[in-house]
């Protein structure tokens, strides 16, 4: 990891989060305390950044820098307010596109969906805060350098952005091999959210009773299942193709 992705230390950590730096995540030392590291958790908590306890071993092995048992991972990738992104749709006259993803952890796959989205017309990625892949240089280095040119909106529970896009007339898409319609009859042309998941942990269930409709792409071969960077690039070539021009 690249160090000007990481800050480290106590002071430097909480200055960075009063000035609005995009913090991704904090590692804290387990059983680590005193004033600054309570400061760290409160603030934490006040701006939606989610922190996690580990080993100093892993903090060793991030950095050489003195970390005082404090680093801060720093995204790559500027932030977006999902109702802005969906309202800047509408008002240029355009049909809303929003890949969602669901426990996607790998950073090669959430960039190659990040391509994708850019190359077949989607206006944002929607994440959540925790369980998704780290927002860093590998992310945007497998995008092609499409996370830096597409808005990616973070949310504290998926299903929370899906109310939210609910709200401003998305139908919500989730592709599912639970899915019940063939991705070729789903109802793919207008304002939409299509939701995938990460392979083996697919979409959680909560996820899955928001859905409007679930949807399968229909496969011939032995194999029963497809990589999600190939399943969004799919159902997002089968969206573009039934959108207006």
């Amino acid at each position: 990891m690249a160090d000007k992705e990481l800050i480290c230390g106590i002071w430097p950590v909480i200055e960075a989060i009063r000035a609005g730096k995009n913090v991704e995540k904090i590692l804290l030392r387990r059983e680590a305390g005193g004033d600054g590291i309570r400061e760290i958790r409160a603030l934490a908590l006040e701006r939606g950044i989610p922190w996690q306890p580990v080993p100093v071993e892993k903090l060793d092995r991030l950095t050489r820098t003195e970390h005082q048992g404090v680093i801060g991972l720093l995204s790559q990738v500027e932030e977006q307010d999902l109702d802005e992104v969906i309202a800047m749709a509408y008002e240029r006259g355009e049909t809303p596109l929003i890949v969602a993803l669901d426990q996607v952890t790998d950073v090669r796959n959430l960039g190659a969906i990040a391509r994708s989205a850019e190359c077949f017309g989607a206006h944002a990625l929607l994440v959540p805060k925790q369980g998704t892949a780290r927002l860093g240089s590998d992310a945007v280095k497998s995008s092609a350098g499409a996370l830096v040119r597409k808005p990616v909106c973070r949310v504290g529970r998926l299903t929370d952005g899906l109310n939210r896009a609910r709200a401003h007339g998305l139908r919500i898409v989730a592709l599912t091999e639970k899915g019940t319609t063939p991705l070729e009859k789903a109802d793919l042309g207008g304002p939409l959210v299509l939701v995938l998941g990460a392979e083996g942990e697919g979409l959680s269930e909560a996820v899955l009773r928001m859905a409007d409709e679930l949807t399968r792409i229909p496969m011939a071969g032995a194999i029963g299942s497809l990589n999600v960077s190939v399943a969004a690039g799919i159902a997002l070539h089968a969206a573009l193709s039934r959108r207006p021009a």
